[in-house]
């Protein structure tokens, strides 16, 4: 998975099927809070220590999921990959920004939700999902725009032959290279596009447009499809994203808090069956957590993944309006 994980969202617990129902019902999303040790500065973020983990529970043990399955492709927990194209194009045309990441409200150098680091592959063979048209996410392409306090924003599905030169220079960007770390030649960032792509659809890479211009990288996955659920107690359709503000222009001023919520609430709004959207930004990257927490994500737990300790955010369709 990427870094936030998405590179929580941005590795992945077994996942968990449509016939398998792990969750343990409405009020119970407290109870996923696993044994945390948390660096000085983010208690002080947070401004107290987090419960300790609950070792049985309603959500049952950590990583506890049941039966799903995937495809061979890798989670888009630093594993899937998206398309790419033009650099100097975005998904509508619109000119691309330039190269950094950060979902964060402060520092250049944070990337939002998640990046390869920390990533996993899948967890095995892909059963049917209820979705409609077997679509495992709903059909992102379709979700439209959605307005923001920061302008229109929208995601479009990465097209590797248009978009690759605009990821690829994000992905080279030394903040972004930090935690991603899929810096290097155009065929890096192909790779990690179209392990995405030519899957099965768990993870679907996107650009963000905010006005029409290209200025964030996304992707959108099936939490419960990838291995991050063997280290959560994952809920059937939970769903992951993973962030990058592309543009040094966009960087420190809210827009990660902004898009975070905005992008959360439409996968809620779109994705009926989805109860619970996730994140795992790797615990260093303190404005990256400070942009998920102002962005209407709890603090759930400290997860160790492959190449990263994470913090696993979630915003829970039943506390939105709280949130």
């Amino acid at each position: 998975m990427p870094p936030t994980d998405a590179s929580t969202d941005a590795g992945t617990a077994p996942e968990t099927g449509p016939g398998a129902d792990p969750c343990p019902g409405p009020g119970t999303d407290s109870e996923d809070t696993l044994e945390l040790r948390l660096p000085e500065e983010l208690m002080a973020l947070l401004g107290g220590a987090p419960e300790p983990a609950r070792p049985g529970g309603p959500d049952g043990p950590t990583g506890s999921v049941g039966p799903t399955g995937s495809t061979g492709r890798t989670g888009p927990s630093g594993s899937t990959g998206a398309a790419g194209g033009s650099a100097a194009t975005g998904a509508a045309g619109a000119t691309g920004a330039g190269a950094g990441a950060t979902g964060a409200t402060g520092a250049a150098a944070a990337v939002g939700s998640g990046g390869p680091v920390g990533s996993v592959g899948p967890v095995g063979p892909v059963g049917p999902v209820g979705t409609a048209g077997g679509d495992l996410l709903d059909g992102v392409a379709e979700w439209g725009p959605t307005e923001t306090p920061v302008g229109a924003f929208q995601l479009v599905p990465v097209r590797v032959e248009r978009d690759l030169p605009l990821v690829t220079r994000w992905m080279n960007d030394p903040a972004v290279a930090a935690f991603w770390e899929l810096a290097g030649a155009e065929s890096v960032t192909e790779e990690h596009l179209r392990r995405q792509t030519d899957g099965d659809g768990r993870s679907v890479p996107c650009l963000g447009l905010l006005e029409g211009t290209p200025m964030s990288y996304w992707e959108i996955y099936r939490a419960d499809l990838d291995q991050l659920a063997r280290h959560y107690p994952a809920r059937p359709h939970d769903t992951g994203v993973h962030l990058l503000i592309g543009g040094v222009a966009h960087r420190g001023h809210g827009l990660g808090s902004a898009l975070l919520r905005a992008v959360a609430d439409l996968v809620l709004d779109r994705r009926p069956a989805c109860a619970r959207v996730v994140a795992e930004p790797d615990l260093r990257n303190i404005p990256s957590v400070s942009a998920f927490l102002s962005g209407g994500f709890r603090f759930s737990a400290e997860v160790e993944l492959p190449g990263k300790r994470a913090a696993l955010m979630v915003r829970d369709r039943a506390l939105r309006d709280l949130l």
